[in-house]
């Protein structure tokens, strides 16, 4: 079972590198940003919501800190679907994957300026290999040449600290209720967050266009079918080998964006995206390492 819980895990990470592949096939056939993340928020609702009426039971739904908690969540995950794909928009795939993967060394910035977590000399050497990665990677020095504007920089580690409300909403949100519960909150905030920036006619189109198959399948990897084998696979996977096997995500999503949007990177570029996602994974396995053994795991 254990075997199979880490296939499922590395699985969702699979399908979210290749939503944000198809989210850049769509916009690059003129569909915006906010369409495409209110469709896939939408597809994931249906399914979380159906995971929790097949599932009704110890849901927590009659307990407001479940509601207060997931709200968080749902704020943080419609941050994170919105501000990946205008990222995308404005620079390429590759680049606004692993901008979003970075963001756990952000939260460290944060977490050290409310004194909530202890600097270390480590952790401010990685903070800085990312941050050296992260001009690299988006070229900052000569945003021209980089192919991405400082909008789609800003975006993509929007992106990053919003999956981190988002982890965060639904951490304390966890001890109250069932994670379809929990999940069923943060995708109907989504929906009714992304609809306000959102073309209402674009939305209606969809349906009508030949491109509602793509939206579809948008939905049920990037959203609907992803999160739950993911966080049914978490249940038998350790935190440090999650933490590898997220990887899978922004490596997917840059070989999509390369192969098959014709994307290109430069030697620095590739350079930057190696140190950003190997010093974010060691910095992410040491720790959960650490974790679990202040827990006596």
């Amino acid at each position: 079972m254990k075997n199979l819980s880490t296939s499922f895990v590395v699985l969702a990470a699979l399908f979210w590198g290749l939503s944000g592949g198809l989210g850049g096939v769509l916009m690059d056939a003129g569909w915006d940003a906010f369409v495409v993340s209110w469709f896939r928020g939408a597809v994931g609702f249906l399914f979380v919501l159906i995971w929790l009426m097949l599932r009704p039971k110890e849901s927590g739904l009659a307990n407001y800190r479940l509601w207060f908690w997931s709200l968080i969540a749902g704020l943080g995950i419609a941050g994170n679907f919105a501000f990946y794909f205008v990222s995308i928009e404005e620079g390429s795939v590759a680049v606004a994957a692993t901008l979003m993967y970075s963001a756990p060394v952000f939260v460290y910035l944060v977490s050290f300026t409310l004194r909530l977590e202890k600097p270390t000399l480590l952790k401010w050497t990685a903070i800085a290999i990312v941050i050296a990665g992260i001009i690299l990677l988006t070229q900052v020095y000569n945003i021209e040449a980089g192919g991405i504007t400082l909008i789609g920089v800003g975006a993509g580690l929007l992106a990053g600290l919003s999956y981190a409300i988002f982890i965060f909403g639904f951490k304390y949100a966890a001890p109250h209720g069932s994670p379809q519960a929990i999940l069923s909150i943060a995708f109907a905030v989504l929906v009714a967050i992304l609809v306000w920036p959102s073309d209402g006619g674009e939305i209606i189109s969809v349906l009508s266009s030949p491109d509602w198959v793509l939206f579809a399948v948008l939905g049920v990897l990037g959203a609907g079918l992803s999160f739950i084998i993911y966080i049914v696979g978490l249940k038998y996977t350790q935190p440090a080998v999650a933490s590898v096997v997220a990887m899978v995500e922004p490596v997917t999503a840059s070989l999509f964006g390369v192969l098959i949007l014709s994307e290109s990177l430069e030697i620095l570029q590739i350079l930057g995206m190696g140190l950003i996602l190997v010093t974010v994974t060691v910095l992410s396995v040491k720790s959960d390492t650490q974790l679990g053994q202040a827990n006596g795991d």
